[in-house]
């Protein structure tokens, strides 16, 4: 049985509950994040807490633990669970009110915190000679303005992802008058004349602790990459797109609505950009 923490206890998943009348289950009031543990290590895991740390800010949530807290935490739930290659799921809402009513608690109630494993799959990147790639379909961004708060209010990304799928895709890259924000679940990057290029930080996209990796290995290697306002046509005319995540690495789109990009195969400066990320995570993680 696997386990995982409720709110300051360790207990198989079979046991763990949460009042209905959390505001997580009646609001979607919370947030929360996914980290990957390779080889039984939390990777970036400091990114992570960071950026937990300020989506509680953005909603006003204080922080349950500090840095050094949440990474015994997390070691700890990796532990219990085995080791390996996990992903880390971790939610806090704003916790069990007496009541359902649109403000906060007054006086504030204790947050709800939970966190629980599951198996990781070998991303692509790990694998750059053997990986076809996947299909993707563009759509209108449909969320809400504060896509930058990792918030588990994700029912218009389930929505797209969901469309994507129904169509035979993978993920959904997403347009917003006229241009690119980033995937339903994922960040964006194309490539075109040899540059990299990726949306820039807002309030319409999230900061994402893989996005960021991608972004500081080629820097770190010499591949051009620029963050900037991208378009639809851009992305249509792109020789090669990639999606980043914290469980998929970086994924090449080969097909996008129904025609395929460059080749119809990964690309060349993908098969770069993955071989130095596979050797970054084998050296942090100890995979060597």
């Amino acid at each position: 049985m696997d386990t995982v923490y409720l709110n300051g206890e360790f207990m198989d998943a079979d046991q763990a509950w949460i009042s209905p009348m959390d505001r997580g289950f009646l609001f979607a009031d919370g947030v929360y994040e996914v980290i990957p543990v390779y080889n039984g290590v939390p990777f970036r895991l400091d990114e992570h807490l960071r950026r937990l740390a300020r989506s509680l800010r953005e909603v006003r949530l204080d922080d349950p633990l500090d840095g050094a807290g949440w990474r015994r935490l997390c070691e700890e739930l990796v532990a219990r669970n085995g080791g390996g290659h996990l992903s880390l799921y971790l939610q806090i809402t704003r916790g069990v009110a007496t009541r359902r009513d649109h403000a906060f608690p007054d006086p504030p109630v204790p947050p709800t915190v939970f966190m629980n494993t599951s198996p990781l799959p070998v991303p692509a990147a790990d694998q750059p000679a053997r990986t076809a790639g996947v299909a993707a379909v563009t759509l209108d961004d449909i969320r809400w303005d504060r896509c930058d708060i990792k918030s588990v209010s994700l029912l218009a990304n389930l929505l797209l992802r969901q469309r994507a799928v129904d169509a035979g895709a993978a993920e959904a890259i997403l347009i917003r008058d006229g241009q690119l924000t980033e995937g339903a679940a994922s960040n964006l990057f194309l490539v075109r004349d040899g540059e990299i290029r990726t949306p820039p930080l807002s309030h319409h996209l999230l900061g994402g602790i893989t996005r960021d990796l991608v972004i500081e290995l080629c820097r770190e290697h010499g591949l051009p990459v620029v963050e900037c306002p991208l378009t639809a046509a851009e992305l249509a005319d792109a020789d090669e797109i990639w999606l980043s995540s914290s469980t998929k690495d970086v994924l090449p789109v080969t097909t996008l609505d129904g025609r395929p990009v460059g080749d119809g195969r990964p690309g060349a400066t993908w098969k770069i950009l993955a071989n130095h990320y596979i050797r970054f995570k084998r050296h942090l993680c100890g995979l060597d």
